[in-house]
């Protein structure tokens, strides 16, 4: 196991810059989930810890040694892919213990590794079977076998999950977070999926065009985000975000451009009279006779749950009621933030506020 520090980590193609200067503390046995859309530059940033892309500026650490020019053989990382990379030819036993193989090493210590991992995973009753024989989960524990096997300092995953149907991805997810509490290496996930950083990530990175915005634990970032690009990316449903501004007039309060006026907690410094964006979580939200009114246009119910998409004013928001209430669209319905739980961001800027 291993630290893994990235300092000013940057990434250029010719003159496009894809990666801004990255700087990421990822502590010894961390599982730590690089976050973001497509395109942010979260599985470039894992490539370069892996030695698969090099690095334009700044330094990646693995423990005490600067990796940047040591090929990714030597970096004492095992990775675990997108598409499975199986040898089709090879039984799971033959894929899982190739990488000691290529050392060279005893055919005794192979057997024992591959029998420890195909145990940890529940691979032991499938070690002579071929990968075309196997379920698309059972090919992953296969994929992540191999890289248990290699016993490194660092675990990488890209996107591991993205080819399997919901069911298993949920199942996945647990079997990954539970590896990682009994191996206890450091781990370092991506994902574009803020349900899996949210329920794994002991830290969540979350990028945004090749820059981070954010960096904290999961609830952190949930109650805290620092500004409206992370408040929207974590959570589902997503945040909503009211345009209007903030008003002293007897009490606080942020008003919409239809006149409706949602409570503040309290007032920023400077807030009072500019363009503001008013924070509100689906889930945050309940009915109220003292509420502000809006329109229901859709109603999704999901048993457990009911999404409810309205109109107040000429915005779009989602609420999120748990308990079983009849809600017809065309309706016209008071509704409420909870106390404490709204948000408030720069409207120029998108900063919290």
């Amino acid at each position: 196991m291993a630290t893994v520090d990235i300092r000013a980590v940057t990434k250029a193609y010719g003159s496009t810059a894809v990666i801004h200067g990255v700087d990421i503390d990822i502590r010894d046995g961390e599982f730590v989930v690089l976050v973001g859309p497509s395109g942010c530059g979260k599985s470039t940033l894992l490539r370069m810890i892996a030695g698969l892309e090099n690095i334009s500026g700044g330094e990646i650490r693995i423990g005490n040694r600067v990796v940047n020019e040591v090929p990714p053989k030597e970096r004492d990382i095992a990775m675990v892919f997108q598409n499975y990379a199986l040898y089709p030819h090879m039984t799971v036993g033959a894929n899982m213990g190739f990488s000691l193989k290529l050392r060279n090493a005893p055919q005794e210590e192979v057997s024992k590794r591959v029998n420890r991992a195909a145990e940890i995973l529940g691979l032991s009753h499938l070690l002579d079977r071929y990968p075309r024989q196997l379920s698309g989960g059972q090919r992953q524990r296969v994929a992540m076998g191999r890289a248990i096997v290699r016993d490194p300092q660092v675990f990488l995953f890209d996107e591991p999950l993205s080819n399997l149907d919901a069911k298993l991805r949920v199942q996945m997810r647990t079997e990954i977070k539970e590896l990682h509490q009994r191996l206890k290496t450091t781990t370092v996930y991506v994902t574009h999926d803020q349900i899996e950083a949210m329920t794994m990530a002991d830290k969540i990175v979350v990028m945004h065009d090749g820059i981070v915005e954010q960096i904290g634990a999961p609830l952190d970032l949930y109650d805290q985000p620092a500004n409206q690009f992370v408040a929207g990316f974590i959570g589902s449903p997503s945040m909503n975000f009211i345009k209007g501004k903030v008003e002293v007039n007897g009490s606080a309060a942020f008003v919409t451009p239809s006149g409706a006026r949602l409570p503040l907690e309290r007032v920023p410094e400077g807030a009072v009279g500019k363009e503001a964006v008013y924070g509100l979580r689906p889930e945050h939200i309940r009915i109220d006779p003292q509420g502000v009114p809006v329109e229901i246009i859709v109603v999704e119910p999901t048993g457990s749950e009911i999404l409810a998409v309205a109109k107040l004013g000429d915005q779009e928001i989602s609420c999120l009621f748990r308990e079983r209430i009849s809600l017809k669209p065309g309706e016209t319905i008071r509704i409420a933030p909870q106390p404490g739980l709204t948000h408030l961001f720069d409207g120029a800027t998108g900063r919290r506020l």
